[in-house]
Order: C-alpha cells, then sequence, then structure tokens
C-alpha cells in the first residue's frame, strides 16, 4: 500500500489509574503504526488524585523525541469531557481513544488504521466479541454491553456487536465536526448515535480484551448502562 504518511492522534484520557498508567504509556508510545503512519499521543488528565500525574510526566521526560502532549483538569470532569478536551489537541489525521488501563491491547490499533486508510474510510470500531478467544469477567458486564449494541442496532439501523467498546477510530474532520456534549461514559453512545445519524455505516474489526474487576480499577458501573440507553434514545429522537 502506497504511505501517506498519515497521522494517528492517540487519545488518553487518565483517572486514578497509577497500577497500569506507566506501562500502557510505554506501549503506546514503542507502537510501531501500520504504513509508516505517525503517531500523536494526548494525555489528559482528569483531575487524578493518585500518583498518575508523575507517571506521565516521568514517561515523557524518558521519551523526549516521542509526540507527546499533556494537560489536565483542574476539577474531575469525566471520561466524556477528558476526550473532549483532548480532541481539541488533536492534529492527526485519524484520532482513537486508548483507555489508560491494560484490558485492550495497542497493536490492534493497527488493524483498525490500516482499514480506514485501505477504505478510504470515516469510523471503524474494534469489537471485543468478535474475537472468540476473550474472556469476560463478569456476566453483568458482558450482557450489558450486549443490550446496548442491541439497542444501537434497532434504533439506529447498525449491525455492532460491540458498541461500548473504547477502540473507536475515527477521521478527525469527521469526529471534529460532531457537537459532542458528554461529560462521561455516555461519550460511546453519543457519538455512535450522531455518526450514524449522518449516514455512515460503523465497521468492526476484532480486537483482544483482558477484562480487570472492579477491585482492580474498572470504574464503569451498571447505571452507566442505563444512561448509555437514555442517550442512544435521546439522541435517536431529537434533531
Amino acid at each position: 500500500m502506497e504511505n501517506d504518511y498519515k497521522t494517528l492522534s492517540i487519545i488518553i484520557p487518565v483517572y486514578n489509574e497509577e497500577s497500569t498508567l506507566e506501562h500502557l504509556l510505554e506501549k503506546v508510545i514503542h507502537l510501531e503504526l501500520s504504513n509508516g503512519a505517525g503517531k500523536e499521543i494526548i494525555i489528559v488528565n482528569d483531575c487524578s488524585r493518585d500518583r498518575s500525574e508523575a507517571i506521565a510526566k516521568e514517561v515523557i521526560n524518558r521519551h523526549p523525541d516521542a509526540s507527546i502532549k499533556y494537560t489536565r483538569h483542574e476539577v474531575n470532569s469525566g471520561k466524556g469531557m477528558a476526550i473532549r478536551t483532548g480532541l481539541q489537541l488533536v492534529t492527526g489525521d485519524y484520532v482513537v481513544i486508548q483507555d489508560a488501563d491494560l484490558e485492550l491491547d495497542p497493536e490492534d490499533l493497527n488493524p483498525l488504521l490500516e482499514y480506514l486508510m485501505a477504505n478510504d474510510a470515516k469510523v471503524v470500531y474494534g469489537s471485543r466479541f468478535l474475537n472468540l478467544e476473550n474472556t469476560h469477567l463478569s456476566k453483568s458486564f458482558y450482557l450489558g454491553g450486549r443490550l446496548v449494541s442491541w439497542a444501537t442496532n434497532i434504533l439506529f439501523f447498525q449491525h455492532l456487536t460491540d458498541e461500548p467498546t473504547c477502540y473507536k477510530m475515527f477521521d478527525t474532520t469527521l469526529l471534529k465536526s460532531i457537537p459532542l456534549r458528554c461529560t462521561g461514559f455516555e461519550f460511546c453512545p453519543e457519538v455512535t448515535a450522531k455518526v450514524s445519524k449522518l449516514g455512515y455505516k460503523i465497521k468492526e474489526l476484532p480486537i483482544h480484551y483482558y477484562p480487570r474487576s472492579t477491585q482492580e480499577g474498572k470504574k464503569i458501573k451498571w447505571h452507566d448502562g442505563v444512561e448509555a440507553i437514555w442517550t442512544l434514545l435521546k439522541y435517536r429522537f431529537i434533531k
């Protein structure tokens, strides 16, 4: 494939992730992207109360040649707001969200990027459910994700298996054109709803998944699933 020297911007929202942040950042920094694509890393510290900020700055100092931008919220504002803050700093051709935990493997960003580049596509999601080797620690998380995906498909005529996936990769121009209002985990259903209403069919590719428990720091709760359904309904029936 011809190299167009594209750049992928990776937004990493961070809130109290001192146990995994260093390892995750090192993996992202050392990630070699397909087709010679460039990489821009944007870390948004959502007012962490642990050592996340110190760890991020230590890693940044170790890699002075890496393209890394760091910013922080003075008040904890939620994942959605962290993504919106990060999006303001994006300069790459494509953009993806990377959680600061180790549930997903950054190597899986390459197939998503390859798909966008090869097909001149605008959006692709990584599905945890399309990879049959993945395990799911919690039945409630599994069923909740399936329910949100089912609701998305009914309301927006998609064929998604994993709407709540973190790995949502977009053409930057498309994502920046969408007026986002989210502050928390409702980023996922909001952006899916709004992309769908623009007429885009969302392609999915399988990704690896290494789930962590609530005791290990997983932050999403059952009520976030309820909010996701409400968000889908809201944006389906309002202009």
